[in-house]
């Protein structure tokens, strides 16, 4: 079953300095039908002004994944971590007994557009962690590249950061002819999101912000793009 999820329907708010939209619900915008996707619980398009950002503030069990599309987003935290987030990068920060952390556009006239993710964890009150890793374009082109992984099995190279979490997630970048396929186990869930330009899932047009649920599933089939960054989800129920 493939259960689609169009960019309009998504929450949305604009503080000025922010405009977000919610794929799930969170903060003010609150649906029950869409509190989550299996263990995927926050997909965040956020759009942060020039010389704005989140203040410190703090998290407790959550695994927090950050992805840049445009722009560079500054990354401090209360474990002595510091770093800028580019195009591309992969950030995954385990929020565990708890974390505080603040994320920064400190560019005087370019917007950040990034992704915030948010996924359940498998294990409850673990120390706090941080991880980044860069996924280059090359590596994405027509084809579905693993950039998270449950540390059991991430694979033994610099563009995997593991997770505490029975999650993994993949990147495309889909044009023309391109056609990325990936085998699913239809006992799990998988959550395909359409991060920019637009492409078919499964035979199905998505547009940018779009996403596409499937349930029971043994194949996800992505074609017909048109510039198209995809993020795919495999999850537990």
């Amino acid at each position: 079953m493939i259960t689609l999820r169009r960019s309009a329907e998504r929450g949305h708010a604009d503080h000025g300095w922010l405009d977000s939209f919610h794929s799930f619900s969170f903060a003010d915008y609150h649906d029950p039908e869409h509190m989550g996707f299996g263990n995927l619980r926050v997909i965040n398009e956020d759009r942060v002004a020039p010389g704005s950002g989140f203040g410190t503030h703090g998290h407790r069990d959550m695994e927090i994944i950050s992805y840049v599309l445009d722009g560079a987003l500054g990354h401090e935290d209360s474990i002595g971590n510091g770093a800028v987030i580019q195009p591309g990068d992969v950030q995954r920060m385990s929020a565990g007994s708890g974390i505080r952390h603040s994320e920064f556009n400190h560019a005087a006239d370019k917007t950040t557009h990034f992704l915030q993710i948010w996924i359940e964890p498998t294990v409850l009150g673990i120390a706090p962690g941080y991880e980044q890793k860069s996924v280059s374009a090359e590596r994405k082109r027509g084809v579905l590249a693993r950039v998270a992984a449950p540390a059991s099995h991430a694979e033994a190279n610099e563009g995997v950061v593991t997770l505490n979490a029975d999650a993994s997630m993949y990147v495309g970048l889909i044009n023309g002819a391109e056609r990325a396929e990936l085998a699913l186990d239809p006992r799990r869930l998988a959550y395909v999101h359409v991060a920019r330009g637009a492409l078919s899932v499964n035979d199905r047009p998505l547009q940018a912000g779009d996403a596409a649920k499937l349930d029971g599933e043994s194949r996800l089939v992505l074609a017909h793009g048109q510039d198209a960054e995809v993020i795919v989800f495999d999850l537990a129920r």
